[in-house]
């Protein structure tokens, strides 16, 4: 039997579709008129002349990239340990995961200043590296409901109490289970965190803008305020940036998890206790 089209569903797509498209080509439009008269690209031409365009992005890049370390070290074994042994405080830690979505980024940044500032016992805003720390404290916490749920859903996926106690049979150590176990088995959710993590704190604002950090946030912020097709420029960057992100968010998380389930040493043993 003959499938008739799908005209309804093609419809929604397409004006779903139109609703970032517009904008985003009358964006890139715009960007491409700095000289009158002609299209070209001597917006971005000017963008990429700036060393503080590189200073920042790469301030920013390495940022995130730290958040996504610190977050990945925090979120994986805390979500496997309230899994394993403490499945009756999902709730409450599922609620403490959502709390950056109902306290503003402001409040925030303004605690850290009252907590860190230069009157406290750590004062982490009297140094360059002291702030650095915070800001990528804040970005960690910013990302915090995106990471816990993309790690959560993954572990749902798989059977960790199984996997655990065929890890520990083996000789392997809780520590070396959740590395060479629990990490390879949640790979895809786990980069799917990774570049949620980094979409967020690539563009922040809030937090870099009060902790006087050079990220590219504030930049983007900065330059709107005194030109008009260098922002645009920035701005079509930016969403192509975070596209490629997502696009190797799809690649890696289309990959399936090795085959490898258990530590060598494990393996090992078991392959001798094998007849």
């Amino acid at each position: 039997m003959k499938k008739s089209f799908p005209l309804l569903s093609t419809l929604i797509v397409a004006l779903t579709a139109s609703y970032f498209l517009i904008p985003l080509y009358a964006t890139f439009q715009f960007s491409l008129q700095m000289i009158r008269g002609t299209w070209s690209f001597e917006a971005y031409r000017s963008v990429f002349n700036s060393e503080v365009f590189f200073a920042t992005v790469s301030f920013s890049a390495v940022a995130s990239l730290a958040a996504i370390v610190v977050g990945i070290l925090i979120v994986v074994p805390t979500a496997y340990w309230v899994r394993l042994k403490l499945p009756r405080l999902r709730p409450l830690v599922e609620f403490i995961s959502l709390m950056p979505l109902i306290i503003p980024p402001v409040v925030l940044v303004f605690g850290y200043i009252r907590l860190f500032g230069s009157d406290s016992i750590l004062p982490f805003t009297m140094s360059n590296t002291g702030t650095n720390v915070l800001l990528v404290a804040g970005y960690v916490v910013l990302s915090l409901p995106y990471m816990y749920r993309s790690v959560d859903n993954g572990m749902a996926a798989i059977d960790i109490t199984t996997l655990t106690e065929a890890a520990e049979s083996l000789g392997a150590s809780r520590l070396r289970t959740i590395a060479g176990v629990i990490f390879p088995n949640v790979r895809a959710a786990i980069v799917s965190g990774a570049f949620l993590t980094f979409s967020i704190s690539f563009g922040e604002f809030v937090i870099a803008s009060l902790l006087n950090r050079p990220a590219f946030g504030p930049y983007l912020v900065q330059i709107g305020q005194d030109r008009a097709y260098e922002p645009a420029a920035l701005a079509i960057m930016s969403f192509a940036l975070i596209w490629a992100c997502m696009v190797l968010m799809q690649l890696f998380a289309a990959r399936k998890p090795g085959r490898r389930l258990l530590p060598r040493p494990a393996i090992k043993s078991a392959r001798r206790v094998t007849p």
